[in-house]
């Protein structure tokens, strides 16, 4: 029996020739991811394990980007323990204010994710990596704690989901269109536990920050991990970034999918997430009156260069609508950097948006974007559960920046072929 691709890697780093579905296994990590939020249960519990020191501290990446710059008292003393557990270990791959970016943005930037990897994360959106290729996947802090120490950890392999995207997408259509139109069709539990392989001739009209955003809400349709084939496109980018090695591993003919869809992007429109769940999408057209309070641009699935180049194109020249809140956040200091060098972070500003350090902080309730009783929000970010952003009475619309910068001007959920 054939393997896919993410079989494959797990084969590999379990030491095992071939592995199948439902399988038990134990496999070496290439690197084990935390936050401010996650690792200091990590670190507290890594601490009743009286461990002589970490595993390897050039495969760890401690990343303080949900509460930084610190909101409050607790989020300085999360962010104090990690900092004094990275300074006792020498941790390598540490990142706090001034370096930091958003992690599943920072990540690759630094080239610390290559083709062929396994990495953990005590963050779900760790499934990221996949579009370079990697077996990546969100775990609880006890998991990243263990595999601090001890550079394993248990997987059950998982069964897969082939999805066949062909065709070219027209000009407004990105990445997270593509995946709010997956998650509309099978369902935030579609793929539950299960490997979401991206194929077909379509892929070559992704760029990196459209595979990214995809296999980044992976887990919104609720699979364990998301992947893509590695071609020239990924090469070239891991190339730029990174001095690392990387293995490319390819599905077997005859592997295995429980499922097998074929989607055809050149069909797609732009897709908007109603409250309160992703899989809730409907097309532009079908939107209707929606009048919004808040816009919010960035996070690990939308803060990239290109989507801030999508959304400065948009908003240059003009105003935000009246009464509207605009934030836009650059996801690392690079982008931020780049995007001022572009003249994007001017027209951000000229536009009436205000632009933010990097950090998570609005897409998960944390700070810098808190919506109130009955506000609504239109974001790029990738999760519209009930209280995400605030108030358990705000309401919040996921969409791509190109939706988020028409909506900013129109002060309505918008087309940008409206604008």
């Amino acid at each position: 029996m054939g393997m896919t691709m993410t079989q494959k890697i797990l084969a590999a780093h379990a030491g095992l020739e071939s592995v199948q579905a439902g399988q038990l296994i134990e496999a070496d990590l290439d690197l084990v991811l935390g936050n401010d939020i996650t690792s200091p249960v990590a670190i507290h519990e890594m601490e009743k394990m009286k461990t002589e020191g970490v595993f390897n501290k050039d495969k760890i990446a401690l990343v303080l980007d949900h509460f930084v710059p610190n909101k409050d008292i607790k989020s300085a003393q999360h962010c104090k323990c990690v900092r004094e557990f990275a300074c006792r270990h020498d941790i390598t791959n540490y990142f706090d204010v001034g370096e930091m970016g958003i992690e599943h943005a920072l990540l690759p930037e630094k080239g610390l994710t290559v083709a062929g990897d396994v990495i953990i994360g005590a963050d779900s959106h760790t499934c990221t990596y996949g579009a370079l290729g990697a077996f990546s996947t969100g775990v609880g802090s006890t998991d990243m704690a263990a595999g601090m120490a001890t550079g394993k950890a248990w997987f059950k392999v998982p069964s897969a989901i082939k999805f066949i995207l062909t065709g070219k997408p027209a000009k407004w259509i990105s990445g997270k269109d593509i995946i709010l139109h997956i998650i509309g069709m099978i369902g935030v539990d579609g793929a539950l536990y299960k490997s979401m392989e991206f194929v077909g001739d379509g892929i070559q009209y992704l760029s990196m920050d459209d595979r990214f955003t995809i296999a980044n809400m992976a887990i919104e349709g609720g699979g364990k991990n998301g992947i893509f084939p590695v071609d020239e496109k990924c090469e070239a980018y891991m190339k730029e970034h990174s001095m690392r090695p990387y293995k490319v591993y390819e599905a077997d003919e005859d592997a295995v999918y429980d499922e097998e869809y074929t989607i055809d992007l050149s069909t797609l429109k732009p897709t908007i997430a109603f409250p309160h769940l992703p899989e809730n999408t409907k097309t532009i057209d079908e939107v209707g009156d929606i009048k919004i309070d808040q816009v919010v641009i960035g996070s690990c699935t939308n803060g990239r260069l290109e989507d801030l180049r999508i959304a400065a194109d948009i908003l240059k020249g003009k105003k935000v609508a009246k009464d509207i809140r605009v934030i836009v956040i650059p996801a690392t200091q690079k982008i931020y950097l780049d995007a001022m060098e572009a003249g994007y972070i001017r027209t951000f500003i000229e536009a009436g948006a205000v632009v933010s350090t990097p950090t998570c902080g609005p897409c998960l309730g944390g700070y810098m974007g808190i919506l109130a009783e009955k506000e609504r929000c239109i974001s790029t970010t990738n999760r519209n559960f009930v209280g995400r952003m605030g108030h358990v009475e705000s309401e919040i619309y996921l969409a791509s920046p190109a939706v988020a910068a028409a909506s900013a001007i129109t002060g309505k959920i918008s087309s940008p072929d409206e604008i």
